[in-house]
């Protein structure tokens, strides 16, 4: 991988980790949703700045994405960007108090193993 195309791995996978971290902010803003609230809450995701924030992120992230399968096999990257799943496991613990029970820190070891081997053989 070259490091254009590193660049734009890790371009998609912190956009996409900042549209989660800015998404679940958001959601704690809005509050539970419920069969009463759920019109409100509905107009409210549009003017929550966290919430188009966060899909402005995933936009970019998608950006990234989509410029890196134009240079790197799709069987290379998809697994790759995983490494998104790995870092929200990260801030939902740090940033949000979530606990990390040991079968997800392995399920996060894993990925990262899974990425690991499908990157070097490349």
């Amino acid at each position: 991988m070259t490091i254009q195309e590193l660049g734009l791995l890790l371009g998609s996978i912190v956009a996409s980790v900042v549209g989660q971290f800015l998404l679940k902010a958001g959601a704690l803003r809005l509050g539970k949703v419920t069969g009463d609230n759920w019109l409100s809450h509905l107009l409210s995701m549009i003017t929550t700045w966290e919430l188009v924030a966060g899909l402005t992120a995933y936009g970019l992230g998608a950006i990234a994405y989509i410029l890196l399968l134009t240079r790197v096999k799709l069987s290379i990257a998809a697994p790759s960007v995983s490494l998104i799943y790995v870092f929200t496991v990260l801030i939902g613990v740090v940033a949000f108090g979530e606990s990390l029970p040991i079968a997800r820190l392995i399920g996060v070891g894993l990925i990262m193993t899974g990425v690991v081997l499908v990157a070097s053989q490349s």
